[in-house]
């Protein structure tokens, strides 16, 4: 076990803490509409854009579902930030909807206008999500750019799939290599190896990924989000200062309130933005291996790629009051 710190010795890129570091180029690959903690987690990369320490670049979505990509974009918007570039999956998993990405995206005032404005207004209309990644990664600094995977790995094995184009003559296993400095991903479980949600909903996906991305990869599992819940009371009064707030609607609609759920996808967001942060210990070095059904092998290797997050009991709190802050914070606190 070795702390975060020592992991960035070897990675390259820009570590957006501290006065006088620059921003850290963010791309979000989600599967918004599946679970709760994909718009908190969206919602924490806007708190620490707003504090300059990440610079969301694009948002993809894995989820096939009408609703995705524009609830993504009513929450940019929300945060001051209607210009950030949203690209849909085309064929992707998990075609059903939920009330909260579906309500949030079609709630109307009195007057009929919308209570959240988007310009997209169906995922339909949204970009390919491969062409916004080569796009962006093209438009990035040499291994700056953190990329969050917290949904499927359809759009980013699609992108080391890809060719040169207008974009790049790089093709996309070289495009990842040249531009980004680290994937960190919300994926399996390395506690009991049982199913993951992530993992069996594209397999093959996964297994391309695993195999054959070009960067140093952290992968938070599924035990770190279950042993730090997102409380139900945090949603009622820290959410508060606005009447109608995207996050805190899509909460309340997700499931029957109070509930706490678990913040798979924040520990993922947080370590991406702040990994010398001291949030987290790492494992040794090593690969992941995925079952067919979705399961999860690590085998240790002094040359591996892949670490994941170990959570010790005396760094619960400290991880749990950041999530709360940061998922909650104001979006007109720019610079605070």
């Amino acid at each position: 076990m070795i702390g975060a710190a020592i992991l960035l010795m070897g990675m390259a890129g820009t570590v957006s803490m501290g006065q006088g570091r620059a921003a850290v180029p963010a791309i979000f690959d989600t599967d918004m509409g599946n679970d709760i903690d994909d718009a908190l987690a969206l919602a924490m990369l806007h708190a620490m854009e707003s504090r300059g320490e990440a610079k969301i670049v694009a948002v993809t979505v894995t989820k096939g579902n009408t609703w995705a990509a524009p609830y993504c974009d009513l929450v940019d918007a929300f945060y001051g930030r209607p210009e950030i570039p949203i690209g849909m999956v085309r064929d992707g998993a998990t075609p059903e909807s939920s009330p909260m990405i579906e309500v949030p995206a079609n709630e109307r005032t009195a007057s009929g206008a919308y209570v959240y404005p988007h310009k997209l207004l169906r995922s339909e209309d949204a970009e390919n999500a491969v062409t916004v990644l080569r796009r962006t990664l093209a438009a990035q600094a040499d291994h700056s750019t953190v990329i969050v995977q917290v949904g499927f790995s359809t759009n980013l094995a699609r992108l080391l799939a890809t060719g040169a184009d207008s974009y790049s003559a790089l093709d996309g296993t070289a495009l990842v290599r040249a531009k980004v400095a680290r994937l960190v991903m919300m994926a399996g479980n390395f506690k009991t190896g049982k199913p993951e949600f992530n993992l069996m909903k594209d397999v093959t996906a996964a297994r391309e990924l695993f195999a054959k991305w070009p960067t140093p990869i952290v992968v938070s599992g599924f035990e770190i989000g279950v042993a730090l819940p997102f409380p139900a009371t945090a949603i009622e009064t820290k959410f508060a200062y606005v009447e109608h707030h995207p996050v805190a609607d899509a909460y309340r609609h997700y499931m029957k309130m109070p509930y706490d759920r678990p913040t798979w996808d924040l520990t993922a967001a947080l370590y991406a933005v702040r990994p010398d942060g001291g949030y987290f210990d790492l494992s040794e070095r090593g690969e992941v291996s995925v079952g067919e059904n979705g399961t999860t092998k690590f085998t240790a290797g002094a040359d591996g790629k892949v670490r994941y997050l170990i959570l010790r009991e005396e760094q619960k709190a400290r991880v749990m009051e950041a999530l709360i802050e940061l998922a909650s914070q104001r979006p007109d606190t720019v610079g605070k």
